[in-house]
């Protein structure tokens, strides 16, 4: 791969999010100098805070939807994560949702366009819907409901992919989109509606796990670490994608919630409750684009990275949190 020139820098929105912050980990551990950006809706400071007084590192809270910072407008590479991933958060905040990746793609299309950067748009697997075909590969055009209660992320997240791709068509802009399949690690919120952050929250704290439907859907989990390093390594590379970026192991949410209790030694037991609506039946990525083009698969599995979550978690309720959201909340990423 080739280097990323250390100035005039890179710029990270959602960077203070889950996997933002992580990639900002990643890339000053490389050498590089960053700037972060985060609305601080759903990111928290907290993963951060670490990085404040490293020399390479810069920070500015505000919302992509709107012009964006002038330190912004020098970068050679933007990673664009900022965009509500939390279910309970985007499902109670649509307009807000739909606005950052739309309007948010927007405004950094055109600062990549001005400023000659190669920008790299941070997608998810939630652009299949509920999947008709099985494994998913990125030539699948998806099954999604344009108006459901999921759309403001679903099809949020779709247009900013077409949009990146009509600037590149239209006006030579180099983008680069990866798919992200359910990333799940340490900096996750408690209680955001992520099936892996509900069940170790809830296993924790000795309350029921709570399981949507019968349990058999199933989804691919990533650890944070895989997933940043996919991001990296696809910035680098000479393929606009998209491309998926997960692990194709496939477990239901039954045997998720099983492995979950037993890695934790927790006596809560499962209860069930109504299948959201769009929830999807199945989730697993093709990856055999990433691994030929990337040279990238995933490495952590999932009981080693459970374990590792499973002991952020720990730490972190003995200490207290900012958790607000309802764990009621199905997972839908």
């Amino acid at each position: 791969m080739t280097s990323i020139s250390r100035e005039p820098g890179i710029l990270v929105t959602g960077g203070a999010g889950f996997v933002g912050s992580h990639l900002c980990d990643r890339l000053l551990a490389q050498g590089y100098s960053l700037l972060a950006v985060d609305d601080l809706s759903t990111g928290d400071p907290a993963h951060i805070a670490h990085l404040l007084a490293h020399p390479r590192f810069r920070t500015a809270q505000h919302d992509i939807a709107r012009e964006l910072p002038a330190e912004a407008r020098s970068v050679q590479r933007i990673f664009n994560l900022a965009c509500p991933a939390s279910p309970a958060y985007y499902q109670r905040h649509p307009v807000q949702t739909t606005l950052t990746s739309v309007l948010g793609m927007w405004r950094l299309l055109e600062t990549a366009e001005k400023s000659g950067a190669r920008l790299l748009q941070a997608s998810t697997s939630e652009v299949y819907g509920d999947p008709e075909v099985h494994p998913q590969v990125e030539s699948y055009h998806g099954h999604v409901n344009p108006i459901g209660p999921r759309s403001c992320y679903d099809e949020g997240k779709r247009c900013a992919e077409a949009m990146a791709f009509a600037y590149h068509r239209e006006r030579g802009l180099p983008i680069r989109v990866v798919r992200l399949f359910n990333s799940y690690g340490p900096r996750l919120t408690p209680g955001d509606g992520r099936v892996v952050s509900n069940f170790i929250v809830q296993a924790l704290r000795g309350d029921p796990l709570t399981v949507y439907g019968d349990g058999e859907q199933t989804r691919s989990f990533c650890y944070v670490d895989d997933t940043v390093d996919g991001l990296v390594r696809m910035m680098e590379s000479d393929i606009e994608g998209p491309v998926n970026i997960g692990n194709p192991e496939e477990h239901t949410v039954l045997e998720l919630a099983e492995i979950v209790l037993r890695l934790t030694g927790s006596r809560s037991r499962i209860v069930r409750r109504p299948l959201p609506a769009d929830d999807p039946q199945r989730r697993k990525p093709d990856i055999s684009l990433a691994r030929s083009e990337l040279g990238w698969q995933p490495r952590v599995g999932l009981e080693d990275g459970l374990a590792r979550t499973a002991h952020y978690f720990r730490e972190l309720l003995q200490i207290g949190t900012r958790a607000t959201i309802d764990l009621a909340v199905s997972d839908v990423t």
